[in-house]
């Protein structure tokens, strides 16, 4: 990594004119992702002033961006790119034509100066909002950053490009294609919690009130689906503590860190896909979720649930057809029954 990353930081060496060692800046801000200690308790472990640690910080994580994003943090763009990741979510999580999870996160910080309430939101702090949809590995394929934790009627996931993109079909979307052992032509769609706006192309669970059984069948099996974004976030926070701390620093450098935490996310995983302890996981003889370590930490932040919207009734029949899908023999698996039973 610091071979890649010298030529970044020594020309913003040049232009701050600070004689620091690469290795140094690197060590000192991965130190700070890692474990979210203030800029002074840094500058006694590195012997750097606090105020040069401020400054290089977010030039570190740009750097880092620079360097890896495009190579590790990509969003499909094709029909056959977004077909890969709907037959990982196929195999390994048994939802078919799934494009992704989504859901968001709020990353706590410090009130900025003349901010207002834009930043502050329903749990009572100020934060920014990381938007992410995860494939099923916990890879993030889309991030959006930097929007205002106070942010109001749904909008944080309206305003995404991938949104407006999905909408106006410029993302790459494959066409309809019918469900294992099925004849019907069904959209490929991202799935999310009931936070989100019911679409073909954003599915969701059933309310909770009043669900018949096939309808807790098909909200199990989305879920099940769904987790993989969960534990992306609890995986990040978990390996990046500076997410469990208030953050001090101004909002465009929190965008900045953020981004380069997701980067590394990423990295990480595709350069050690076993190292992950942290996640959910299933008894492999009852199927019976054992939550990962993650769920354990009460420092962990909550996820953010987003302002509910209505349904279309188109995307009302499709989930209804989902529904019915996997409670036959076509779509069913074995151990469905008693995960849904009181």
């Amino acid at each position: 990594m610091v071979e890649k990353l010298t030529p970044r930081l020594q020309k913003q060496s040049t232009f701050m004119r600070e004689p620091l060692p690469v290795g140094l800046k690197l060590a000192a801000t991965l130190r700070f992702l890692a474990t979210g200690n203030s800029y002074p308790s840094l500058q006694f472990s590195f012997r750097v002033e606090a105020s040069t640690i401020c400054k290089f910080i977010p030039k570190v994580c740009q750097a880092i961006i620079a360097v890896y994003k495009d190579e590790v943090l990509r969003c499909p763009k094709t029909e056959k790119m977004w077909k890969e990741v709907a037959a990982k979510f196929s195999s390994r999580w048994n939802y078919h034509n799934c494009l992704g999870a989504v859901d968001g996160k709020h990353i706590a910080m410090k009130k900025p100066p003349n901010a207002g309430s834009k930043y502050h939101n329903y749990k009572g702090f100020h934060s920014i909002v990381l938007m992410a949809v995860a494939d099923a590995g916990y890879k993030f394929l889309y991030v959006d950053v930097g929007a205002e934790g106070g942010a109001s009627d749904g909008g944080t996931w309206s305003n995404c490009s991938l949104h407006d993109a999905v909408e106006d079909h410029r993302a790459g979307v494959p066409q309809p294609e019918p469900l294992p052992n099925d004849d019907k032509p069904v959209p490929y769609h991202f799935v999310g919690d009931d936070a989100f706006a019911l679409r073909t192309w954003m599915m969701k669970p059933f309310s909770h009130r009043s669900q018949v059984h096939r309808e807790r069948i098909y909200s199990y099996r989305l879920s099940r689906a769904r987790r993989v974004v969960e534990n992306a976030f609890g995986i990040l926070s978990h390996r990046f503590r500076c997410f469990l701390t208030t953050m001090q620093q101004h909002p465009d450098n929190i965008n900045l860190i953020t981004m380069c935490a997701c980067v590394l996310h990423n990295l990480l995983l595709i350069r050690y896909p076993h190292a992950i302890p942290e996640v959910d996981r299933e008894d492999p003889d009852t199927y019976d979720l054992i939550p990962g370590r993650w769920r354990l930490d009460q420092q962990l932040l909550g996820l953010m649930p987003l302002p509910g919207h209505h349904s279309a009734r188109e995307a009302k029949d499709q989930r209804d057809y989902l529904s019915h899908y996997y409670m036959s023999p076509a779509g069913a698996v074995p151990w469905q029954e008693r995960m849904v039973s009181p």
